[in-house]
């Protein structure tokens, strides 16, 4: 059923190569002759268990060979007017069910791409043929209604190489159930950790971790949570006896003694100060700054700390800038001036402390002219109310309804109508200007609420309404369906909203999201501590979507100021935030420390003189380093992912920029003024230090870097530049620790 060679991107649905369903897998008691056999609830599961119907095979768009099926069935009707119909009836016989093309083709009883999908004689077999023998019928008498799917157990605590089954349970209409455990696919999201078998059986790694299963019974999906802890267990008082700053930490170290996994010892200071310099403001502090922080004996000095960022004008240009990468449109696209206010419009949010979900509202609802209303830039760049539903969707629910477009997401629940009926919300957007004209579009243009416009579903062509993912809206309600949809979106009732905010904040401040991706919140990909989550939501919730009180839960948490060095129990610890994790800084806060730490500024055209890397408004302003550090390109359809990996290029580039070069050796820098200055060696080297790295040097590093100093005669500035332009070539100026 599948043409030879065949593997495009969506291969992860071909059981064949991904070994969660094998051909020959057991259907359980074949049908008696007389019993009939139902399309839907018998046949279906049959040919989604094969892989018949995965994307790699017949169920991707366009079918395969001439014969196509929805997408892992999730349309019956569509699949029985296929197999039964289509092709002029010539894939069934019913006059001899074992002659039938469906049968021969499974059975590679005749060349198939595919190769055996179903072996001669199995329950799979027998029951293909018993609803040929039939009649093929598409109903069955008062046939039920799949109404869900079960695990029976969903959660697993295994010991390494130790083995477990999974058992399916299908619930119907009519009361009844049927075990289901041999015709549902399953897939392991590391099989490292937790491998899965055709039958259901899974089989522990011989390393600790933890991991998730996902169960998939024709249009219904569960998941299983399975955990191998620490073989050795640990003391019952480590946890108890563990600093609690506030709600966080309780729910981080629950999990953790789940896996037997002790946390690493506190960052020192330094670390701290480094880290939430970075990370708040995007910025080092000066050696001022890490001198007065690092002498204080008060108690409360992060505390005092943590509030003093918040209040600094850095802040706005921070976190407005990584907010501009998720909404930055292409200049080339929508033009210059259009993408200016846009971005001024979204610093201006955070200059005026704007709620988060008026915040939302603001940018869902935007009205007016792109040259006076920033937030209307939106719907100058997103033309259609599908390609606006894929972006509102994703960035203020996390969910990834791309899929759900041309077929029934295969990971989540979401179909066509889901899509096109959220796109429907953006239906009745009018724009009034010159348009687009690529690759200048400097024009003007007005959006504003028609009364006209409607979303089609691409098969049925039906109109259809109005309508959220789940519960009720009211869109056609209102003069501007948009309005409604902002409701919805903000309401109490809607946990996505602020889950995905607080998911994005927590993996900005703690190196990886409790969801990752974090704009992909699904069944199917569940939060490595669930109870964390809903906790930073209903925090953020109540504290009427203030980000800065999330951000500050979050930093004055023990667990925010772990060490990255990790322990015997936490090296493979990947998920549970059992020490800090290390990431390289973003390209603008790397860019704009060069400048501190070399105290010269860099110049970027279309902006004043002495502007930072976090206030360049567009990405067609040139920064050779901005570009290697990840920035992203903005012809690329955001949201814009940035790629924070280190890289060969990254070192290379740190180690020959002929601009680094000048700016180190500049007569006006750093290194120049501290050379002319009557600074004891040892104070000079004091200062490096702090100003690269907050911290003051070991006792190994003085006892290396101010005998180098004392080397020369009055001349030291050559010893200063090379110093200096080392410290910034090395991992801890780019790592955040």
């Amino acid at each position: 059923m599948v043409a030879a060679g065949a593997l495009p991107m969506l291969l992860l649905l071909w059981p064949q190569f991904s070994g969660v369903a094998a051909a020959d897998a057991p259907l359980g008691s074949p049908p008696n002759q007389s019993d009939p056999v139902s399309f839907e609830l018998d046949v279906q599961p049959i040919l989604a268990a094969a892989g018949c119907n995965a994307g790699a095979c017949h169920g991707k768009q366009g079918g395969q060979n001439g014969f196509q099926l929805s997408l892992l069935g999730f349309d019956s009707e569509f699949d029985f007017d296929s197999v039964v119909r289509q092709a002029r009836g010539r894939r069934l016989s019913i006059s001899a069910p074992a002659s039938s093309l469906l049968i021969r083709k499974a059975t590679a009883e005749i060349p198939h791409g595919g190769g055996e999908r179903i072996q001669p004689g199995s329950d799979r077999y027998q029951t293909l043929l018993t609803w040929i023998r039939q009649g093929a019928n598409r109903r069955t008498v008062d046939e039920p209604v799949l109404e869900s799917v079960e695990l029976v157990r969903d959660d697993f605590l295994l010991q390494p190489d130790e083995h477990a089954g999974l058992q399916v349970l299908a619930h119907y209409s009519d009361g009844t159930q049927r075990d289901v455990t041999a015709e549902t696919t399953y897939l392991s999201n590391d099989a490292a950790i937790v491998s899965v078998a055709a039958d259901g059986q899974m089989k522990a790694g011989p390393i600790p971790g933890e991991t998730a299963v996902m169960a998939r019974y024709m249009n219904r999906i569960r998941v299983a949570n399975v955990n191998i802890p620490q073989a050795n267990p640990l003391p019952p008082d480590f946890y108890p006896q563990a600093q609690r700053n506030n709600f966080i930490d309780e729910l981080v170290y629950e999990k953790l003694k789940r896996t037997g996994v002790k946390i690493s010892d506190p960052a020192s200071d330094s670390t701290f100060l480094r880290r939430v310099y970075t990370d708040v403001i995007g910025r080092l502090p000066t050696p001022e700054q890490a001198r007065s922080f690092l002498d204080s004996k008060s108690p409360d000095k992060r505390l005092h700390l943590v509030d003093e960022l918040l209040q600094r004008r850095e802040y706005v240009d921070h976190w407005a800038n990584q907010w501009a990468d998720l909404l930055r449109p292409n200049p080339y696209r929508v033009g210059i001036k259009a993408v200016l206010n846009y971005d001024n419009w979204i610093r201006e949010q955070f200059r005026d402390d704007v709620p988060y979900d008026q915040f939302v509202r603001r940018l869902v609802t935007a009205k007016g002219s792109t040259w006076h209303n920033g937030a209307a830039t939106l719907y100058r760049d997103r033309r259609s109310p599908e390609e606006v539903a894929t972006l509102i969707s994703q960035l203020f629910l996390g969910v990834r309804l791309e899929c759900a477009k041309c077929h029934h997401h295969p990971f989540e629940k979401w179909s066509q109508r889901d899509f096109y009926s959220f796109a429907a919300f953006f239906g009745k957007v009018g724009r009034k200007g010159t348009g687009l004209s690529p690759p200048i579009s400097g024009g003007e243009e007005v959006i504003y609420a028609s009364d006209k416009g409607e979303v089609r579903h691409p098969v049925t062509g039906n109109v259809l309404p109005p309508e959220p993912l789940f519960g009720t809206a009211g869109g056609e309600a209102q003069e501007d369906p948009r309005e409604a949809l902002a409701d919805w979106m903000t309401s109490t009732n809607n946990d996505y909203f602020a889950q995905v905010h607080a998911n994005r904040i927590w993996a900005h401040f703690m190196g990886r999201g409790i969801v990752e991706p974090v704009d992909d919140l699904r069944s199917t990909n569940p939060p490595s501590n669930p109870a964390l989550l809903d906790a930073l939501a209903r925090e953020f919730r109540e504290s009427g979507y203030d980000q800065k009180h999330l951000i500050k839960s979050i930093v004055l948490s023990h667990a925010y100021s772990l060490s990255s060095i990790p322990n015997e129990t936490n090296r493979g610890d990947r998920l549970n935030h059992s020490r800090h994790y290390r990431h390289r800084l973003r390209g603008e806060v790397i860019a704009d420390a060069i400048s501190d730490v070399t105290e010269t500024a860099t110049d970027y055209s279309a902006l004043a003189p002495q502007s930072r890397a976090n206030q360049v408004w567009t990405h067609r302003i040139d920064s050779m380093l901005l570009d290697t550090f990840g920035r992203p390109n903005e012809n690329q359809d955001p949201p814009c992912e940035r790629v924070s990996d280190s890289s060969v290029t990254q070192t290379l580039h740190l180690m020959n920029s002929v601009e680094l070069d000048r700016r180190v050796r500049s007569d006006t820098g750093r290194a120049a003024r501290l050379a002319d200055s009557d600074l004891s060696n040892a104070a000079v080297v004091e200062e490096l230090y702090l100003a690269c790295f907050s911290r003051r040097p070991t006792p190994e590093e003085r006892s290396y870097a101010e005998p180098l100093l004392g080397m020369t005669k009055g001349e030291r500035r050559p010893i200063i530049e090379d110093l200096l332009w080392a410290m910034i070539n090395s991992p801890e100026f780019i790592i955040q620790n």
